[in-house]
């Protein structure tokens, strides 16, 4: 009397497993996060439960150590693969296409009780952040005279970031070159929190984080190297090519045999044909529609490999890295 009870069970299974048996893993930078969310929340509508989409925030460094161990099929990453990366992948015959997702405005921000910071050129966070500053610069006043005698807490990203990477590149001249004594994490939303708790505090993560929060935060205006008014991070200034040097662009590296799986394939190509809706829903700058179909097409081809030298290159303009990418 319990076998047809057995077998309706059994053939209920053989109805759910399918739904879980493609599944498509990504992880890697906090930064592209949203935009990766984003896309694989709407894909998985689309695809009705055939597919699962798992996405985690373990930085871009930490991303890279998976996706080169073939763990991952996607790695979201906040800065271009490093050459160590990059030979890791090699050793491990993990072949890859780079595909720019679009533009983020890396952007510092301090309380909204602080009032006396109009602008911060790139040398004081220079003098903020560089390696002699631990245990040494621990207030305000010490940076700028002009500014009050009182004391700096500091909120960043921790060493596996690849925010962490471009912006020690940017501001200190050289990548993963900071001082250490200050609250580090890969979850940007822990930073969030930290510099809206604290009148001294500054911080700074991906342009998203800080729309996602400008109640309880204030963005402070950049002075680049070429001095000028200081210049607040939004879709027209990166645009422009006025907010630098801490614009960039951010990517997703896809496995290159990953992509022969149809999940991977049909995600992939789904993300580039909506990454410029979804890139902007959360406060990102999307590229030129043309860069999305040159990143289709590069799918289709199987492009391998990267524009850039293996360094977390500082500057690049959209029209710089569009030109690049045409030629692949």
């Amino acid at each position: 009397m319990k076998f047809p009870t057995l077998f309706v069970a059994a053939a209920m299974a053989a109805t759910v497993v399918p739904s879980f048996a493609q599944t498509v893993k990504i992880d890697g930078s906090s930064t592209v996060f949203p935009v990766t969310e984003a896309v694989a929340e709407e894909f998985q509508k689309a695809k009705k439960g055939a597919v699962k989409v798992t996405v985690g925030i373990s930085g871009t460094g930490g991303g890279f150590k998976k996706f080169c161990r073939n763990e991952t099929d996607v790695s979201n990453a906040s800065r271009p693969i490093l050459a160590k990366e990059m030979e890791d992948c090699r050793a491990a015959g993990i072949e890859y296409i780079e595909l720019p997702v679009a533009f983020d405005a890396l952007t510092v921000v301090v309380n909204p009780k602080n009032t006396f910071l109009k602008s911060i050129t790139v040398d004081e966070l220079k003098k903020i952040w560089e390696p002699s500053a631990q245990g040494k610069v621990s207030r305000w006043n010490q940076v700028n005279p002009a500014w009050p005698d009182q004391a700096i807490s500091l909120f960043g990203p921790g060493a596996d970031s690849g925010t962490f990477d471009y912006f020690t590149e940017a501001v200190v001249g050289k990548a993963k070159s900071s001082r250490g004594d200050y609250t580090a994490s890969e979850d940007d939303n822990v930073l969030v929190t930290g510099v809206s708790r604290d009148a001294g505090a500054l911080g700074y993560f991906g342009y998203a984080y800080y729309i996602e929060n400008k109640d309880k935060l204030r963005p402070v205006p950049i002075v680049g190297k070429e001095g000028g008014p200081g210049v607040e991070p939004s879709m027209e200034t990166v645009l422009k090519g006025t907010y630098q040097p801490l614009s960039r662009p951010i990517f997703i590296y896809v496995n290159a045999k990953a992509l022969a799986r149809p999940e991977v394939k049909e995600f992939v190509d789904y993300y580039m044909t909506n990454a410029s809706k979804l890139a902007r829903e959360v406060k990102y700058v999307p590229l030129p529609d043309s860069a999305y179909k040159v990143a289709l097409e590069h799918v289709a081809k199987g492009k391998k490999g990267t524009v850039f030298g293996g360094v977390a290159e500082v500057g690049v303009t959209v029209e710089e890295l569009l030109r690049r990418e045409a030629k692949l």
